[in-house]
């Protein structure tokens, strides 16, 4: 493509042209068609990562164990206020009259439909985390040793306060979380569709960096993305892996090792790899309506054996506190409850910000056709409301039972003995159909686990290749092979505290990389306003 049929790009009254080539940075050795800085510089750092990690495991282990509470309790007001900020942009882009500003243009129309697109966000945006975190989060809220870890410091003993872990689980896992994956996905979809540009991060960019977006400022922040993407997926990859080895312990009796952990990301890295070969319709859409059919069923299972009238009850009371609450929850200043916000905030914070770049760019290539405000609204409130649906219905169940003597499987794994990967089965122990339910909760963490690999395959793939969504299945299959290399170099070199770590030292310099992208998309927005 010559510099005479790209489109323009205009802004607030200036224009802005690219001689940018798909392709003129490209080689082709073995068939494969690489955006060469990228792709080179993101693959050799990351097999010397694995080979470093594998060979001093009991280094990197200390090292990871030092690097995550340093990091969040070193950034964790600038992580608050970011995150803050890119919410309350999201908001408001939803009243503005920018809001009606059409992906792809007036005329485009959505390539899925409702049921499809929704179902493609979940399992690449939640996935693994509601069934992995939905029973253990709550439950260490409430009932943790000495109440360090209370959110806000409040203690549930107290009448009226029962559910304040529910709360405090909603604030990481709904509106501020969303937020960032709308913001990245919103730009990514934006400057792709509506102005022309290659869908990658560096796109986002254009409106500031001008040209040099396709020289090494561009590689810089396509590499960047690359490395939050890897290491915020493979910390999922490597829970979900423990969680797998955690029900087939309890389901057949297989005693959780590395062994059995590292050949459980085996298996699922294959199974991912056919779907990656299979593409976006039928490998990833198929296996994510797969996964909203069955967590579907999971969770009514839950709410009619738990009582339904209890739950729906449960779910408007807390809701009715996380929104009177949140502005609490969102200030990062004189906060007493030290635990809960350097503990797992502002680790949530870094880790949602290290998955931006994976989920924004799913999301963008999926939703074509919609308007700006249906974007927001359907990546950032519904979701909301959804996870805190799941969140009171899992997590304040298991509340009520242990606050009624029983569960004892979840006080096992979350109180007694700190094992969260076993709190999802020992709550369902708790309930009828134990021998029936329990492998279709395993069967469900798979899939989620599947849809999370190759979804990120396609969007590394996407990012390496200059932007391309037609590169070859090789490299699909490369960067999916890889990320399974990566999960299994962390969880040997040091477990859940380097799986954590990995993504909180990534996300914290992509948070800088998310705020300037947020405007860049204002002054874009603004542009095809003015268009219309």
């Amino acid at each position: 493509m010559t510099s005479s049929e790209q489109p323009d790009v205009a802004q607030g009254g200036m224009e802005y042209t690219t001689d940018y080539e798909m392709g003129q940075d490209n080689v082709r050795p073995l068939g494969l068609d690489i955006h060469n800085p990228v792709f080179l510089i993101s693959s050799i750092l990351i097999f010397a990562f694995v080979l470093l990690a594998l060979a001093n495991q009991e280094a990197s282990a200390e090292f990871f164990g030092w690097l995550r509470p340093w990091l969040t309790s070193t950034f964790d007001w600038f992580l608050v206020l970011s995150v803050n900020a890119i919410t309350l942009f999201c908001l408001v882009l939803i009243v503005l009259p920018v809001g009606s500003v059409r992906i792809g243009g007036k005329e485009a129309v959505p390539d899925y439909s409702y049921p499809g697109w929704i179902a493609m966000m979940f399992a690449a945006g939640i996935g693994i985390g509601l069934l992995f975190f939905g029973v253990l989060e709550p439950v260490y809220y409430n009932f943790a040793e000495g109440g360090a870890a209370h959110p806000l410091g409040i203690d549930p003993a107290l009448p009226g306060n029962e559910y304040i872990g529910v709360v405090g689980t909603i604030h990481h896992w709904g509106l501020e979380g969303w937020a960032i994956y709308a913001a990245v996905g919103l730009s990514l979809a934006i400057f792709s569709y509506n102005l022309g540009l290659p869908l990658t991060l560096r796109s986002a960019f254009y409106p500031i960096l001008g040209e040099r977006v396709w020289g090494w400022w561009g590689h810089m922040i396509d590499t960047l993305a690359v490395f939050a993407t890897l290491f915020g997926l493979t910390t999922s990859l490597g829970l979900g892996a423990q969680q797998v080895a955690a029900g087939l312990n309890e389901i057949f009796g297989i005693e959780p090792s590395n062994t059995v952990t590292v050949l459980i990301i085996i298996g699922i890295t294959l199974i991912a790899l056919c779907s990656v070969l299979l593409g976006m319709d039928k490998g990833v859409k198929r296996l994510s309506e797969i996964n909203m059919i069955m967590a579907v069923a999971l969770f009514f299972f839950v709410l009619f054996a738990t009582g339904f009238v209890a739950g729906v009850t449960r779910y408007f009371g807390v809701m009715v506190d996380y929104v009177v609450a949140l502005p609490a929850l969102a200030n990062p200043f004189g906060r007493e409850d030290t635990s809960f916000f350097h503990g797992w905030t502002t680790f949530y914070w870094a880790w949602w910000i290290a998955w931006s770049p994976f989920v924004g760019m799913f999301i963008a290539r999926i939703s074509k056709g919609r308007t700006v405000r249906e974007f927001i609204l359907c990546a950032l409130i519904a979701p909301t409301a959804v996870c805190a649906l799941w969140m009171s219905t899992f997590g304040g169940a298991a509340i009520d039972m242990i606050n009624a003597g029983g569960a004892e499987g979840v006080t096992a794994t979350v109180i007694d003995s700190y094992k969260p990967e076993g709190a999802l089965f020992g709550f369902l122990k708790e309930l009828p159909l134990y021998g029936i339910v329990a492998p279709i909760a395993l069967i469900l963490i798979v899939i989620f686990f599947v849809t999370s690999s190759d979804s990120g395959s396609l969007v590394i793939d996407t990012i390496t290749a200059g932007g391309k969504l037609d590169a070859p299945v090789i490299q699909r299959i490369f960067w999916c092979t890889l990320e399974g290399l990566v999960a299994i170099a962390l969880l040997l070199g040091g477990g859940l505290s380097a799986l954590q770590g990995a993504a909180v030292s990534t996300g914290i310099p992509f948070t800088f990389v998310v705020l300037i992208m947020c405007y860049c998309l204002w002054l874009a927005l603004r542009s095809e306003r003015a268009k219309l």
